[in-house]
């Protein structure tokens, strides 16, 4: 694997001729000391300094030790980004980082306060650099190509067997990642209703996952579509040794693209990737793909109603790191393309939340464990914290719910509901 994507990876230091490192330090500590639920327990030199309340079992209670005191200056003036690239440097570390997440999370008004002081300039790079990772065709290919062709033998040290991307479904908390991984395709299936004889499209392939399974247990013919480059080397690889090449065909292709007319339609969280610009171009041609009779299921990652502009016009660690060109919608903005771009309507929602974050959990388990088979794939310790805070992140945005996962479906005017055979 190349190097390109770690060298990729660049601090931008927020310089300040103004704020001394004790101003600094007195200043954020004036406002993690408004933080309402959970505590955190700061360790600096033989200092230790308590915050908030610890009477709450049930709230996040985190623990940090600054190593470098310069880490207040930079998440002073740089904000919740510049925590996590202080935590890359190794300025500050944690025995729990999601923890630590989970209480920014919980506490949005005290980190909307510390986003509040990010340097005007950071704020301004941030957007510009943004605004250059718009989803046109072009840049689509680029901004899934830097995540998600860092390489499948990346992606396979902590994905299970099954290689889905995405949030699992768990009876419980104790279930296997990959048996909720199959429980999640199979949940996926039956909403869709999925016959022998459909002709089954979807729109992001990630490793072919959902479109074997689709094709292996309930008979359906499958066209699938990716624009990842790795993903569709993996998929197709995949589709030949299940002995399924005439039952799945694999595409390396924008959705925008697409042409041909589709009983079912399915998308596991590629609506991330579509960009606040181009819901209307997703959704109109997602309805426009299908038969008049048919239905679609999609899995989707939103952000609150409520957040969802602030959330859309801001780059947060996520989008600066991970996901260039992301965008998480909600349900509202969901179901108002749905009306006024579909004649689609939504007939079944479930969330899913709570699974993501187990998901989650999973992931960052099975990373750290590996981290010296991350390290011979030619990533470093920069990279290797990076990822690390992209997992708690997530997984302490999911528990205390200020993201969500749902999974979604919409009818056709022309669908009805499947009877049983013999009924």
């Amino acid at each position: 694997m190349s190097n390109t994507s770690i060298s990729r990876i660049s601090l931008p230091q927020v310089r300040s001729f103004r704020l001394n490192g004790e101003f600094s330090r007195r200043v954020l500590l004036r406002v993690l000391a408004n933080m309402e639920v959970g505590s955190l327990t700061i360790h600096e030199g033989g200092k230790v300094i308590r915050l908030g309340e610890t009477g709450n079992p049930d709230a996040p209670h985190a623990e940090v030790h600054v190593h470098d005191p310069l880490a207040y200056r930079r998440i002073l003036t740089g904000g919740s980004i510049a925590a996590g690239e202080s935590y890359m440097l190794g300025d500050w570390s944690t025995p729990d980082l999601t923890q630590v997440t989970r209480l920014f999370c919980a506490n949005m008004a005290m980190m909307e306060q510390m986003d509040a002081g990010q340097s005007w300039l950071v704020r301004m790079g941030l957007k510009l650099a943004h605004g250059l990772n718009r989803n046109t065709r072009d840049g689509s290919r680029k901004n899934i190509s830097a995540h998600y062709d860092l390489g499948n033998d990346f992606f396979r040290l902590f994905l299970d067997p099954t290689m889905m991307y995405s949030s699992a479904l768990f009876r419980d908390a104790a279930m296997p990642l990959e048996e909720a991984s199959v429980a999640k395709l199979d949940e996926i299936c039956r909403q869709l209703e999925l016959q022998s004889g459909d002709h089954l499209l979807e729109i992001g392939t990630g490793w072919g996952g959902m479109a074997i399974h689709a094709a292996k247990h309930y008979g359906c013919r499958v066209t699938t579509t990716t624009i990842s480059r790795e993903q569709f080397d993996h998929a197709t690889a995949r589709v030949k040794e299940e002995g399924l090449e005439g039952c799945v065909t694999v595409l390396c292709e924008d959705y925008r693209n697409l042409r041909g007319s589709f009983d079912k339609l399915v998308s596991i969280e590629m609506i991330e990737a579509v960009g606040h610009q181009f819901y209307s171009d997703y959704f109109r041609r997602c309805s426009a793909l299908l038969k008049p009779e048919g239905k679609m299921v999609i899995q989707a990652i939103t952000i609150t109603d409520q957040r969802y502009i602030q959330a859309r016009d801001s780059v947060d660690f996520i989008k600066r790191y991970i996901f260039p060109g992301g965008c998480l919608p909600s349900i509202a903005v969901i179901t108002d393309h749905l009306a006024r771009d579909t004649d689609m309507q939504m007939v079944h929602l479930r969330d899913i939340t709570d699974d993501y974050a187990i998901t989650l959990a999973h992931w960052r388990e099975r990373f750290m464990s590996r981290l010296d088979a991350v390290r011979r794939l030619g990533f470093d310790s920069r990279f290797i914290r990076m990822w690390e805070f992209y997992l708690s992140y997530c997984e302490g945005g999911f528990r205390e719910r200020i993201i969500g996962t749902v999974q979604l479906a919409f009818a056709k005017p022309g669908y009805r509901t499947a009877r049983p055979s013999g009924s």
